[in-house]
């Protein structure tokens, strides 16, 4: 039921938290489990209605933790398996309900059904509807009072819940019942739509934990005795073997071991186009196999897999504040209070020094308190926050928090590195240049000597020699001349394949063929010469070429008006050629001290991101404003950065630049419509103009605007 972390001894409990539907509850909760004798490291997201503490039953017995968290009002629920993953957990312990349904949805129904009783009677029988506002009023205000108190007791008086239970309270106390029981009914319609917008994001994350299947076709036994069996997809351990049919989805992180096919990995890095893959290559839990029948090694079991990794990293995300909301929180913290002073000096300063009739100036001082409540305004942040991570992690793009998506926002400077970023990480054939025979034929000689060669330029010519069906004749006694090139037995004579100054040391190059050599290097090509010693059949030049996006990325990243640079380990002959190709500027031959001090310096003209494999480039990436790793999902790429594009394609930088300015904008929105609308309904109070209904109209009608401004943020394409 409970599962240990490495970094305490007491086991963690994870809960899924009914009624937890906004920042202020998650707060309030935390509260509680921190000041519980036994409990440590609380960490409640109301995103995603989850808790999850560290506890010492020795201490205090779980089920004193339930109570507690039953005496605020919150329905609490163990996770239902023990060990289980991010993914697993969401979908045992967070089942769709209809908002009706719910228990908020419940009382919100019985409310605005006393109040429309009351407002018949008030027809047929006025004292009788007096009573019935009332008695709408007590059932729509005990669940705030209990929230209220529970606020006192854990030394938070100046809630939201305490501000509305005073000013119901309060207008039942001078006459105003109805009015009382409309701003109980629309508070309680304000929260049913906070919590219903917290639902949409949270649908966001069940459907990822929804991409791993259920079950999977187990392969045991050997040789001619292979069976397949269907078990569990959570049953499976690091090492099994998995069979994974056209149709279907890869039930684990894996590699292929035989078998090829285009899979569709758009569920989980955002890929809209099928990757063809097969043996040795990395597939991921919820990707789509089209055609081809796979055979794949587990490498992760079920609960570390990339979908319960990325939704772990969604929560965690989520439930650390952007500093603007951090802000808030300690704004509210003196507002509140504010509000409630200064409501009380309206009631008693005009009636007892000014002459005021104490009626008229309660009410008034009522219609503050309601006015005051900082719900939207407490909102404006985290549901926008909220929901562009989710936005993002469903299409590959992993944003570790609000504080990342702030700085994102103010970045003007991006620094890429070259291989594997703006790269595809391996080398490609770009020229052949045949002296004697065919390019095909050239290309068929070298890559028999090349062939079984693990070297990235062997794989290379190799893969070109079979992209164009060039002819491989047999070829024998392959040997590899260490730091020079590689020979063969290939038709009867010993054929090398080597680099320019192996190929000058075994005979001169004429000039002709020199100065083909020269030019291709000038471009940033890696040039290797075939020879039949000393006679010279071919040149073949490769380069480790850019990403088919990267130029158009890069066209968008300037056009948001950012600075792009290309720093890289390569020779400054290289990195230049394909800076040209792409359009930036560039600082080449630089070790990891001296990309790190280039990041420095660039830092210098505003916040500055850097881009990297997440591997070789961890010291920059975390001297950097904002660390962003390009990989397919890997343990680095998802772990080490501030955010990862998982897709591996440049224009993910962009989308996520795009995606935090596009959350600011939302932020600054809601934060107008929160204190504008305030605004202008304390203005119209004082002047006698607006009463009680019209400030908590006003009230949820800005947490209404908050909440579905946000929700556009889901939208994000």
């Amino acid at each position: 039921m409970a599962t240990y972390s490495s970094k305490s001894s007491t086991p963690e409990y994870c809960y899924r938290v009914e009624g937890m539907d906004c920042a202020e509850c998650a707060s309030k909760i935390e509260t509680v489990i921190g000041k519980t004798p036994g409990a440590s490291n609380p960490r409640a997201v109301f995103a995603t209605q989850t808790l999850r503490f560290h506890l010492d039953e020795s201490v205090t017995p779980r089920e004193q933790v339930e109570a507690s968290l039953r005496s605020l009002g919150y329905q609490p629920t163990l996770q239902s398996a023990p060990g289980e993953g991010q993914a697993a957990g969401l979908e045992h312990g967070d089942t769709h309900r209809p908002w009706h349904t719910t228990r908020q949805g419940r009382g919100v129904l019985l409310s605005g059904a006393l109040l429309a009783a009351a407002f018949a009677f008030g027809f047929l029988e006025p004292r009788l509807a007096h009573w019935g506002y009332v008695t709408a009023t007590l059932v729509g205000v005990w669940p705030l009072a209990r929230k209220a108190w529970a606020g006192v007791r854990l030394g938070n008086p100046f809630g939201i819940n305490t501000l509305v239970t005073i000013a119901a309270i309060g207008a039942v106390v001078i006459g105003e019942a109805p009015e009382a029981a409309v701003v109980v009914f629309l508070f309680a319609v304000g929260e049913l739509l906070e919590g219903i917008a917290a639902g949409r994001a949270r649908a966001g994350i069940k459907a990822l934990a929804a991409l791993a299947p259920k079950t999977a076709f187990l392969l045991e036994g050997e040789g001619e005795d292979i069976r397949t069996r269907e078990v569990p997809a959570s049953s499976l351990r690091v090492g099994q073997v998995v069979q994974v049919r056209p149709g279907g989805r890869v039930p684990a992180d894996g590699t292929i071991l035989s078998g090829f096919s285009a899979l569709d990995d758009s569920p989980v890095t955002g890929e809209s186009v099928p990757v063809s893959k097969g043996p040795g290559d990395r597939v991921f839990a919820g990707s789509i196999n089209t055609d081809g029948v796979l055979t794949v090694r587990v490498d992760k079991d079920p609960s570390d897999n990339t979908i319960a990794r990325i939704i772990h990293l969604v929560e965690e995300a989520q439930g650390s504040k952007a500093p603007t909301a951090r802000f808030i929180d300690r704004f509210s913290r003196y507002y509140t209070p504010g509000v409630l002073a200064i409501a009380t000096l309206i009631a008693v300063v005009p009636p007892l020094f000014l002459g005021g009739a104490w009626h008229e100036w309660l009410y008034k001082a009522l219609a503050l308190l309601l006015i005051g409540c900082p719900c939207a305004l407490v909102l404006s942040v985290p549901a926008a926050i909220t929901s562009a991570i989710s936005a993002g992690a469903r299409r590959g793009l992993l944003i570790k928090g609000g504080a990342v998506l702030e700085t994102l926002a103010r970045v003007r400077t991006v620094a890429f590195d070259k291989t594997g970023t703006l790269t595809e990480g391996r080398p490609r054939v770009t020229d052949v240049v045949a002296l004697e025979g065919s390019e095909a034929e050239l290309l068929g000689l070298a890559a028999a000597v090349e062939q079984g060669s693990s070297h990235p330029l062997a794989k290379a010519i190799v893969e070109k020699a079979d992209e164009v069906g060039a002819t491989l004749p047999p070829s024998s006694d392959q040997q590899a001349v260490q730091g020079k090139g590689a020979q063969a037995m290939v038709q009867g004579r010993t054929l090398v394949v080597g680099s320019p100054r192996y190929a000058a040391e075994l005979a001169p190059l004429a000039a002709e063929v020199a100065g083909q050599i020269e030019a291709m290097e000038l471009q940033g090509k890696t040039v290797v010469v075939l020879l039949n010693p000393p006679t010279p059949l071919g040149l073949i030049a490769l380069r480790d070429e850019p990403r088919p996006d990267a130029r158009e990325a890069l066209a968008r990243l300037e056009g948001l008006g950012v600075r792009c640079v290309m720093l890289t380990g390569d020779n400054a002959r290289t990195g230049r050629a394909v800076a040209e190709g792409l359009g930036l500027e560039v600082r080449a031959e630089l070790m990891p001290e001296d990309k790190l001090r280039a990041v420095g310096e660039l830092g210098q003209g505003g916040p500055v991101a850097m881009v990297g494999d997440g591997i070789n480039d961890a010291p920059a990436l975390a001297r950097a404003d904002v660390g962003i790793a390009m990989g397919g999902g890997t343990d680095v790429a998802l772990e080490t950065a501030d955010a990862a594009v998982l897709r591996g394609s440049v224009r993910g930088v962009a989308e996520l630049v795009r995606l935090s300015r596009g959350t600011m904008r939302v932020v600054a929105q809601n934060i107008a419509f929160a204190l504008g609308l305030k605004a202008v309904f304390l203005a119209t109070t004082l002047l006698g103009i607006t009463g009680l209904w019209p400030a908590v109209l006003a009230d949820t009608g800005a947490t209404a605007l908050v909440t579905l401004n946000s929700l556009r943020l889901l939208r994000f394409r």
